[in-house]
């Protein structure tokens, strides 16, 4: 593990390869889980104050359940998620014309709509992070749905750290993202991943 500043990143961050494939998965990750997509607090209130700008690409069923819940709920872990329709899919996706899973939020901002991008959570995706009293822990977060995107990212050599430099310095900032840069620079030389 390396640690920078208060958060704590295991080696995987480094060492795994990641570029999602969506052509393959069809936008699966926001369709699978148990919950909703996780949200810090003040995101849940930013939902609620986009929704207008989404309302119309959101399907039938999606806005009943925002409509009888809100657009999140507590899941049973304690924690503000996104709302989902049976049990599945985010209430803020919708299908594209080739049957691809795609996020309403992340299309009004590039529609210009918003200025919100989509919950931090999910444009950190497999990076998940978990908070503690005194640091902050930064996990690749594996599962089936993006065994595609593994497979992809090993083929480009596209380490996670580099697929999600935006999220990452959108979360952490452009300063403690050259940390992580020099940090796998340093692994890169030593023989930790040989």
């Amino acid at each position: 593990m390396i640690q920078i500043d208060d958060t704590i990143l295991s080696f995987d961050v480094f060492k795994e390869r990641f570029l999602c494939d969506i052509s393959v998965c069809k936008g699966e990750c926001c369709i699978e889980g148990d919950s909703g997509a996780p949200l810090e607090k003040s995101e849940v209130q930013v939902l609620k104050d986009i929704l207008p700008a989404v309302w119309d690409d959101l399907s039938d069923a999606s806005k009943r359940v925002i409509e009888e819940q809100g657009v999140s709920y507590v899941d049973s872990d304690g924690d503000d998620v996104t709302s989902i329709v049976n049990g599945r899919e985010c209430v803020f996706t919708y299908m594209d014309k080739d049957g691809i899973c795609k996020c309403a939020i992340e299309k009004a901002y590039r529609e210009g709509k918003i200025d919100f991008y989509k919950p931090i959570s999910c444009h950190l995706y497999p990076i998940r992070l978990t908070k503690y009293k005194d640091f902050i822990a930064v996990n690749v977060h594996r599962w089936k749905v993006c065994n595609c995107a593994f497979e992809l990212g090993k083929k480009n050599s596209l380490p996670v750290y580099k697929f999600l430099k935006e999220p990452l310095v959108r979360c952490f900032g452009e300063e403690w993202y050259e940390q992580v840069e020099v940090a796998a620079a340093e692994l890169e030389k030593s023989d930790v991943f040989k």
